[in-house]
């Protein structure tokens, strides 16, 4: 066996990018109406969540280059958050993955760009995040691994309800 060396960077984007191609594969052969289609009690569905995730991840990587200026929390902001869960009428699954693909790309050049992982910038000023702490790039990368992650794991429940096939297993 020979030793490989793999940065950081390396080794959170590639982890990042598994847990994108298991959300990825969820919608794998399934029309736009099926990716809009609620088939458990909530109101997830696999286009809304692909779109919520892309969102999600933008959202974080403006964080790390701009602070809590890129995440208002307002009533305004709070309505487009919950937009971000509803695939419309006007877009498609193909679509909806071309821009998580374009998003990922995005957030792999930034990453690559920056002089440090321990760049950091205050958390924004909303009732979930505890006053006066600061995230580092490295942990807003940790995040989107876990929201991608968590993500990945609704949208193979939602896939199985609608027609059986699951992700691993």
């Amino acid at each position: 066996m020979t030793a490989t060396t793999i940065d950081e960077r390396t080794d959170l984007l590639a982890s990042i990018a598994g847990s994108r191609r298991f959300l990825r594969y969820t919608a794998q052969g399934l029309t736009d109406e099926q990716a809009t289609a609620r088939s458990t009690t909530s109101e997830l569905t696999i286009g809304g969540l692909i779109k919520h995730v892309t969102a999600v991840e933008r959202s974080w990587a403006r964080f790390i280059v701009e602070g809590p200026s890129a995440m208002p929390f307002d009533e305004e902001s709070m309505k487009q958050h919950m937009a971000e869960f509803h695939m419309g009428d006007d877009e498609t699954l193909a679509g909806l993955l071309d821009d998580y693909e374009a998003a990922a790309r995005e957030t792999e050049e930034l990453v690559h760009g920056l002089p440090s992982l321990d760049v950091a910038q205050p958390l924004p000023e909303a009732p979930w995040f505890e006053k006066g702490v600061e995230w580092s790039a490295r942990k807003v990368l940790l995040h989107i691994l876990a929201e991608t992650a968590q993500h990945a794991g609704h949208a193979d429940i939602v896939r199985e309800a609608i027609d059986g096939q699951k992700t691993m297993g």
